[in-house]
C-alpha cells in the first residue's frame, strides 16, 4: 500500500460516498474504487460494506481508519519538522454564512495571508443551511456559522463570540424617536428579512407571534446589502446582526429600535469534522480565527 491509497481510503471514510470522496480528491470515481478495492486485497479483509447505493465501514475498517489517521499525521508532522513556520504550505478549504463571509472573515484571512503566505485557502460559497453537510461530506475543512448554538456528535463546535441582533429603521420612520417601544407598537409593520429556511428570520418571526404582534408583512432577501439599502428608503423594519450594520448606525443612515428581544440568542461558532485529521496549516487557521474574534469582540 502506499500514501496515496490511505489518503483516499480516509477521504472515503469521512463522505462515505466514492464520487464525493473523488471529488474532493480531483480523482475520477473509479480511479477511488480501485484504490480501496486494491487496499482490500491488500490487507485481506473488507473495509467497507456496499449496501444498495450506500456504503459504511465495517468493524476492520473503523479499526484500519483510526490507523491510517495516525500515520498520516506522523507523515505530516515530518513534512513539517523540516520546514520553518514561514514555509507551511498546503491547502485549506472553508465556508461561511454571507454575514461572517462579508464581515469578519476578510480580518482572519488577511493576518493569515502575512503568516503563512504558502498556504492555498479556498472559499467555497455554500448556503447557509448546507454549511454543516459539507464538513460531513468532505467539501471543507472549516466552516463559520451564525446560529443558536449548534451540538453535534461528529462535529468539533467552538462557539466564539455571542452576536447582538437589532431592528433598524430609516431615521424618519415614526418609531425611529422612541425611546421604548413593545410589541403592540410593531402590529401591522413590514418587516424586512434574511430568506425563509434562515435560522434568524424563523426565530424572529417566532418572537413576533408570541409577543403578540401577529399582523405583519415581509419581505425576504438573500443579501444583507439589499436588506439594508430598502432599510434607509423607508421601506420597512430590518432585523440584522449588529456587526453587519455598525457603520449605517454610526452615519445616522439606520436607527435602532429599542426593542427587547430576550431570547435571540445567537452565536458566532467554528466547526470541523472530529474524524478529519488537522494539519498544521488547518490548526495554524483555527488559532488566527481565534485571536482574531477576540480582538474584534
Amino acid at each position: 500500500m502506499d500514501l496515496r491509497q490511505l489518503v483516499t481510503f480516509r477521504m472515503v471514510a469521512l463522505t462515505l460516498n466514492f464520487s464525493r470522496a473523488a471529488e474532493a480528491l480531483n480523482y475520477v470515481p473509479s480511479n477511488v474504487s480501485m484504490q480501496i478495492q486494491s487496499l482490500e486485497e491488500e490487507l485481506g479483509v473488507k473495509l467497507f460494506d456496499r449496501l444498495n447505493k450506500q456504503i459504511v465501514l465495517t468493524d476492520a475498517g473503523e479499526r484500519f481508519y483510526r490507523d491510517v489517521e495516525r500515520i498520516l499525521n506522523y507523515v505530516e508532522e515530518a513534512k513539517n519538522n523540516v520546514k520553518s513556520s514561514e514555509s507551511m504550505t498546503g491547502t485549506i478549504t472553508i465556508s461561511a454564512n454571507e454575514i461572517l463571509c462579508v464581515y469578519l472573515l476578510p480580518i482572519i484571512l488577511h493576518e493569515f495571508r502575512k503568516q503563512y503566505p504558502s498556504v492555498r485557502v479556498v472559499f467555497r460559497p455554500t448556503p447557509s443551511n448546507d454549511l454543516k453537510q459539507s464538513i460531513n461530506e468532505g467539501k471543507t475543512d472549516v466552516v463559520f456559522i451564525l446560529e443558536e448554538p449548534v451540538k453535534s456528535n461528529g462535529l468539533n463546535i467552538e462557539p466564539l463570540r455571542n452576536e447582538s441582533f437589532r431592528l433598524l429603521a430609516a431615521p424618519n420612520h415614526p418609531l425611529a424617536g422612541r425611546s421604548k417601544i413593545n410589541f403592540d407598537d410593531i402590529q401591522g409593520e413590514f418587516f424586512l428579512l434574511n430568506e425563509k429556511g434562515c435560522t434568524y428570520h424563523t426565530t424572529f418571526e417566532r418572537l413576533l407571534v408570541r409577543g403578540g404582534a401577529d399582523d405583519f408583512t415581509t419581505l425576504e432577501f438573500d443579501s444583507v446589502e439589499a436588506i439594508k439599502q430598502c432599510a434607509i428608503l423607508g421601506m420597512g423594519i430590518a432585523f440584522l446582526p449588529e456587526i453587519s450594520v455598525t457603520s449605517e448606525i454610526e452615519q445616522g443612515k439606520l436607527v435602532p429600535l429599542p426593542l427587547d428581544l430576550p431570547e435571540i440568542n445567537f452565536v458566532s461558532q467554528m466547526i470541523w469534522h472530529k474524524g478529519k485529521w488537522i494539519s498544521p496549516a488547518i490548526l495554524a487557521f483555527l488559532d488566527i480565527a481565534r485571536s482574531s474574534f477576540k480582538k474584534n469582540n
